[in-house]
């Protein structure tokens, strides 16, 4: 679908596991499907106790279910390709496939990046002006999924133009365009200022507004009169906070190891970017859980009313 590769013998890209444990992927494969075992059924709950509780239907709860998609959608992107190199050692990937997954993976990552950002902004306004506070949270669902993708979308594009070796092995189980672009064999300039530009109109803005909502909400929580008040104000947004955090730092260090750690073992390539994939979809069900009290309070009813005959 997007090759152009003319040749009757297409490229071939082999997915990396972990080099040097092959024999032991069997047992890495256990912990790593635990944490998708994990973030699928925490993110399911989640999604199905807004859904199905009427107290739950406002725009804090709509952007959380948003963020709960988001990581969904990254998780099954990264999922059949994780398996099939640790359980059945199927390395080999059709080009076109290959270009598939990079898109969602990254379209997936800079929606999440807008849902956070948009949660943030909601929660500013929230604090700031409460007497008139009124959003309604789908108004940024559709805007924020099609810049997702119209950002994304030239990137596999152009990768599709570029030529690449008879053989190629890719540092991960999964397919990023960082990775892609170290084994392009023509002018990569296109793809590489590309990439870079929609990182930094995508993750790059939105971790300054980030930063900067974040500031403007502590000043106004600091102006509340009460304590109670300004207790009850941060708490609502230490959740956020710990969601952006599990989000940025993975990202972060993936995107330092590929520009400085050209001499780093590949082991820290593949746990640095197994931790971009993994980390954020199971860590957001577990702190919105435990930290939001009516999502704790929504699974408690919803695992009665289940145990009621």
């Amino acid at each position: 679908m997007f090759s152009n590769h003319s040749e009757s013998r297409p490229p071939i890209f082999l997915l990396a596991g972990f080099p040097g444990l092959e024999k032991h992927h069997f047992w890495i494969s256990l912990p790593i499907c635990s944490m998708y075992l994990v973030a699928l059924t925490g993110n399911c709950t989640i999604l199905f106790v807004i859904r199905t509780d009427p107290t739950l239907h406002s725009p804090m709860y709509y952007f959380l279910s948003m963020l709960a998609l988001s990581d969904l959608g990254l998780s099954f992107a990264t999922l059949p390709t994780m398996l099939s190199v640790l359980w059945f050692n199927h390395r080999e990937i059709h080009f076109d496939a290959c270009l598939i997954q990079m898109f969602f993976i990254h379209t997936f990552s800079i929606l999440k990046s807008g849902i956070l950002l948009s949660m943030a902004f909601d929660r500013l306004v929230a604090i700031w002006n409460p007497l008139r506070y009124v959003r309604d949270g789908h108004q940024d669902w559709g805007g924020i999924v099609l810049q997702s993708s119209y950002l994304v979308l030239p990137g596999p594009i152009l990768m599709s133009l570029q030529e690449f070796g008879r053989m190629n092995v890719l540092s991960y189980s999964m397919s990023l365009h960082p990775d892609l672009l170290k084994l392009v064999h023509s002018d990569r300039r296109n793809s590489s200022v590309y990439g870079l530009i929609v990182m930094l109109s995508s993750t790059g803005v939105d971790s300054v507004l980030l930063v900067l909502s974040y500031a403007l909400i502590l000043r106004t929580v600091l102006g509340v009169a009460s304590k109670e008040e300004r207790s009850q104000a941060l708490s609502t947004c230490i959740s956020h906070l710990c969601a952006v955090l599990s989000f940025s730092i993975p990202m972060l260090g993936l995107s330092m190891i590929h520009r400085f750690g050209r001499h780093a073992s590949p082991i820290v390539y593949i746990v640095i970017a197994n931790a971009f994939v993994l980390v954020p979809p199971l860590m957001n069900p577990i702190v919105h859980s435990v930290k939001t009290k009516q999502i704790l309070r929504g699974i408690f009813k919803t695992f009665q009313k289940e145990g009621v005959p």
